[in-house]
């Protein structure tokens, strides 16, 4: 088991590289743009409230959360909450972000199809990754070939979690650009700065996809080497 185990984290070592680089870049890009004050000077909780009503969607209500990009939208109770470099700064990092969370709002009241079916298998995914381990060792320790499939199978559900996740974010950030740009809360000259906030953040995700599939492979190898 330890020398199928050494190969697979052999092939999980580039994508946990990737993730630490991806988590570096968001937050050195994020920092940069926090320093530059957008021009028309909207904090980042009056951008997100704006969209929000713009978009007809005065039922969802926006709130300060503690932390450091922890920004995110709430779709059970419909609540887009910001952190403090984000509700109260008027940089073009924090109008971006709160723009994102907005959209992600938006592909809530739309009905956005990879949104729908993220959210549904949400609690399966989050219970993959918790028991996947320990349906593993457990198949390992008793010799049963079923109780690593069960958990490779629960953990799919956390891969497929990751993949659509991509395009959920993808397009909360193009809807973010549009809204920005369309409702006039950033110049021409500002959309670079934006998109690149946006760009940063979206690579954490494909960081954490890249994750999961390389841990699946893993598992699959492990999983062979019973046979």
């Amino acid at each position: 088991m330890m020398l199928f185990d050494s190969i697979g984290f052999v092939l999980l070592i580039p994508a946990i590289i990737f993730a630490f680089y991806a988590q570096g870049k968001v937050k050195s890009t994020f920092n940069k743009y926090l320093k530059v004050r957008n021009l028309y000077g909207y904090t980042g909780s009056q951008v997100a409230r704006a969209i929000l009503d713009r978009n007809g969607l005065n039922d969802v209500t926006v709130e300060h959360i503690s932390g450091y990009l922890t920004d995110h939208y709430d779709p059970r109770k419909k609540v887009l909450r910001l952190s403090s470099n984000v509700y109260n700064s008027a940089s073009i990092a924090a109008i971006s972000v709160a723009a994102h969370e907005a959209g992600h709002a938006i592909q809530h009241a739309k009905g956005y199809t990879p949104l729908t079916i993220r959210n549904q298998i949400a609690p399966i995914a989050s219970f993959g990754s918790r028991i996947v381990w320990v349906l593993v060792f457990a198949g390992f320790i008793f010799g049963s070939i079923n109780l690593i499939d069960i958990g490779i199978l629960f953990y799919l559900a956390a891969v497929m979690f990751h993949v659509i996740t991509l395009p959920v974010e993808f397009n909360a950030s193009t809807r973010a650009l549009e809204q920005l740009t369309a409702n006039g809360f950033i110049t021409s000259e500002e959309i670079k700065a934006s998109k690149s906030v946006l760009n940063a953040a979206a690579l954490t995700y494909v960081a954490a996809t890249a994750v999961s599939i390389a841990q699946l492979l893993r598992l699959l190898i492990l999983r062979n080497s019973r046979d």
